[in-house]
């Protein structure tokens, strides 16, 4: 491409070149007539003041054995036709129209085609002097007009000759410029970039040890010292993952094996605090209404209590039922969900909006674990408003990144909120503010959102609340289906 351009550049500047030495060479041979033409001009005026037309013709055929100078004559612009010429055939000969062009244009010279060859016409025009008012009167302007013709055949051959060498030497350059820029091309560009482009398919194969040795101090050694620094900060990184994977699979291996072993004790936990609560139960009710050690026996239920939940959470994190999924109505287990709560003690102070959209499209879900989930969320809501507040509670369709439709619904309080520097940590097992609690709610709540397909986030701000948001895929219900699911609507 680069070279195309520079040839047609070159050659736009060769047809300059040529035009302008050819607009040159006839503004030279205009000026050398002008000279031959003054010689004319006088010899006229002289022959004619003494009326000796045989001088002036001789005259004129003397100039006109110039070897360039094709033929002298006077032409009456008026009568348009030659008085006097070097050629005794052309006088009272109308004059060449292509001539009189030349002198009608205002022009001093042009060039015209001629029978065989190109041709400049050269015109003066001969105007009256005081001598020429005897003969001519004292309005007399132009008498006549002097022509000279002279061949450009020689003159096209020095500027052809030029053009040839011009050219010559043009594609030279050309040719040498292409040869040099290609070599410096394949030299210190394409081999170096070939380099650069094996290394780099070795360095995606997984070859970290790559590294290239830059020869010069250009763009390319630049660039080869960015690739060195990139590959070097690639296995460094390598390394540190590698080790950080194994640490990760370590503590991996470790909480597996608590979890494994937190399990089976919560299992064995849990018959035992069976049996005693059931005892505890038996002796309470030996025990009169009025006897201080039934609020004891009362104490110690509770505590049978918490450590039974403990136990609980700990088997349905380390042990999830797999979910009995359903085509699940979001608003209705919202409807009854709410419904549980507003018995909680905690719910007295608080103000509880519903806004629910309708019609919307069933989930395909397991409608026990996503009851359990809301119940877990509102519950934690409602403990962080002691002192009353609101709690809203949304459900809408929304079309998210991966083109999906989902169920979202959310849940706002207007508590305490949670501080940023452990928003990232509450869906994390064990992690827990609250004095009493394992730490494993919302750790079970994620468990079970993302066993039915689906997500929770998290939104909070210090003293301003808190927003839970759970999406949950719509279900591809079959077309039978899914008109009674429209039906049942209606």
């Amino acid at each position: 491409m680069n070279v195309l351009l520079l040839t047609l550049g070159i050659g736009f500047f060769a047809a300059f070149h040529h035009k302008r030495d050819q607009q040159n060479m006839i503004e030279l041979t205009t000026q050398g007539a002008e000279i031959v033409m003054a010689t004319i001009e006088n010899a006229i005026f002289n022959s004619k003041c003494k009326g000796d037309a045989e001088r002036l013709q001789k005259t004129l055929q003397f100039i006109s054995q110039s070897p360039n100078l094709l033929g002298v004559r006077i032409f009456d612009p008026q009568e348009k036709r030659i008085i006097n010429s070097s050629f005794d055939s052309e006088i009272d000969q109308p004059v060449s129209p292509q001539d009189l062009e030349v002198y009608t244009s205002g022009r001093t010279s042009g060039l015209i085609e001629g029978k065989d060859e190109e041709v400049l016409s050269i015109v003066k025009p001969i105007r009256a002097r005081e001598l020429c008012q005897e003969c001519h009167g004292p309005d007399a302007g132009v008498l006549g007009v002097l022509n000279l013709e002279y061949s450009m055949h020689e003159t096209n051959a020095r500027l052809d000759s030029s053009s040839r060498c011009f050219s010559l030497s043009m594609i030279f350059i050309t040719v040498l410029l292409s040869v040099g820029v290609a070599v410096i091309l394949m030299r210190f560009v394409r081999k170096p970039i070939q380099v650069i482009s094996d290394r780099m398919a070795r360095v995606e194969a997984g070859d970290l040890k790559v590294r290239m040795v830059p020869k010069h101090h250009d763009e390319i050694a630049f660039l080869m010292r960015s690739f060195n620094s990139m590959v070097e900060k690639l296995e460094t990184a390598k390394h540190e993952l590698e080790a950080y994977h194994f640490s990760q699979m370590e503590q991996a291996d470790r909480l597996a094996s608590i979890g494994e072993m937190a399990t089976g004790m919560a299992h064995e936990i849990k018959n035992p605090l069976a049996g005693i609560s059931g005892a505890v139960t038996v002796l309470a009710d030996d025990l009169a209404k009025d006897d201080p050690r039934r609020q004891v026996v009362q104490d110690i239920l509770a505590q049978i209590a918490r450590l039974n939940k403990t136990a609980t959470d700990l088997l349905n994190f380390g042990r999830p039922g797999s979910p009995q999924c359903d085509f699940v109505d979001v608003n209705d287990v919202v409807k009854q969900t709410l419904f549980f709560v507003a018995q909680h003690p905690e719910a007295k102070n608080i103000h509880q909006i519903t806004e629910l959209t309708r019609d919307l499209p069933p989930v395909w879900a397991d409608r026990k674990q996503i009851q359990q989930v809301l119940l877990n969320i509102i519950i934690n809501a409602l403990q962080s408003m002691p002192n009353g507040g609101s709690l809203t509670v949304q459900t809408e369709l929304t079309r998210e990144h991966d083109e999906r439709r989902y169920v979202r619904i959310q849940i706002v309080d207007t508590g305490s909120g949670i501080p940023v520097e452990t928003l990232d940590k509450i869906f994390t097992p064990f992690y827990t503010t609250k004095n009493r609690g394992t730490g494993l709610g919302l750790a079970i709540c994620k468990q079970l959102v993302k066993q039915n397909d689906g997500h929770i986030s998290v939104l909070s701000s210090p003293d301003e609340g808190t927003s839970f948001a759970i999406s949950l895929p719509v279900a591809d219900l079959p077309q039978i289906e899914q008109s009674q699911h429209e039906d049942a609507h209606e």
